[in-house]
């Protein structure tokens, strides 16, 4: 990690002025900053902490709901108003991360992570996304993870997160402070920018610019669901293959949020009964599941075993004591 300045703003302008100067970046919880300026993709002159500014609360903002940019993923998927009113938000955080990160990673900076590419996090392979004009190595390499849409000749990297998922579906907006004193509001759908011809810019904020809160509108009764889809298990998987969400009611019909999609294939076959590859045949699908359990006892070997290019899988129905399984 190279060395860096480190400050402490104590209000909201002083972040703001601070953030301005070139080379400065804020920082709340740090799990996605950190790790990259380990990696030295991420190389700040200053770092300005802003974990004191009082933006850490939940509060009623008109029919809706406002949640303060330091409100910590934990603390907004267990909140009992989000639970009851915005259960779609709540499944969307948990879907994410690990526990353990959740209580660090904050609201504002969850919208900020940057992508998980493996291009973008090598420093030795080229990335427009971290070095404009160096070239894109997904676009001719290994792309298996990277997007389908919304893509350009300078950029196929996917934004890995869960939450913003769950608030553009709620039609939610980021509130912004910026450097001159001014406030404005995003829609969430207009926040992340399509890469373009210039990828290294995720998102809409400008140096100065810093996240204040996150607005819902007024709840929408009815069925909300979260689904994501991984070719693992959803906690083992850097990206879902797709992240779609959907709340419902009588009143307004479905409302579908942009999902993001990889060309991601599992290597188990079902129809063959056997690996395409020497990795694990992904269990979290249940689909792939019932299909494992009709071929079980095809697929294992005469005595009994599985072969060495998988291990049994976990969690499965037909997962009993050896001497209770049915062999043929």
């Amino acid at each position: 990690m190279r060395p860096f300045d480190y400050q402490r703003a104590d209000a909201l302008d002083q972040a703001t002025q601070a953030t301005h100067a070139g080379g400065a970046m804020a920082i709340a919880g740090g799990t996605n900053l950190i790790d990259l300026m380990k990696l030295q993709v991420e190389t700040p002159v200053t770092l300005v902490d802003i974990n004191a500014l009082p933006l850490d609360a939940i509060a009623v903002d008109g029919d809706g709901l406002g949640i303060g940019a330091l409100v910590t993923n934990t603390d907004a998927a267990n909140d009992e108003r989000i639970r009851r009113d915005y259960p779609l938000l709540a499944r969307a955080i948990l879907a994410g991360a690990t526990q353990q990160l959740r209580n660090k990673a904050t609201t504002g900076g969850n919208l900020c992570q940057r992508t998980r590419c493996y291009y973008f996090t090598n420093i030795d392979q080229p990335c427009n996304k971290r070095e404009p004009g160096s070239g894109c190595g997904a676009i001719k390499g290994i792309a298996r993870l990277h997007a389908i849409l919304g893509t350009s000749d300078q950029c196929i990297a996917t934004y890995p997160g869960d939450m913003a998922v769950a608030l553009a579906a709620l039609d939610a907006a980021v509130v912004i402070a910026a450097a001159d004193g001014g406030e404005r509001a995003v829609p969430v759908r207009d926040f992340h920018r399509l890469p373009g011809d210039t990828p290294e810019r995720d998102n809409v904020l400008e140096p100065g610019d810093v996240i204040t809160a996150v607005t819902l509108p007024a709840p929408v009764s009815g069925r909300q669901i979260y689904r994501k889809v991984c070719a693992r298990s959803p906690r083992s998987s850097i990206w879902p293959m797709v992240a779609s969400t959907a709340p419902t009611s009588r009143s307004a019909g479905w409302r579908t949020s942009r999902g993001t999609t990889r060309g991601s294939r599992n290597c188990w076959s079902a129809k063959s009964r056997r690996c395409r590859c020497s990795t694990r045949p992904p269990t979290c699908c249940s689909k792939t599941r019932k299909a494992m359990a009709r071929t079980i006892s095809r697929y294992r070997s005469h005595d009994g075993r599985w072969p060495p290019c998988c291990a049994r899988p976990r969690g499965s129905s037909h997962e009993r004591a050896p001497e209770t399984r049915r062999t043929r």
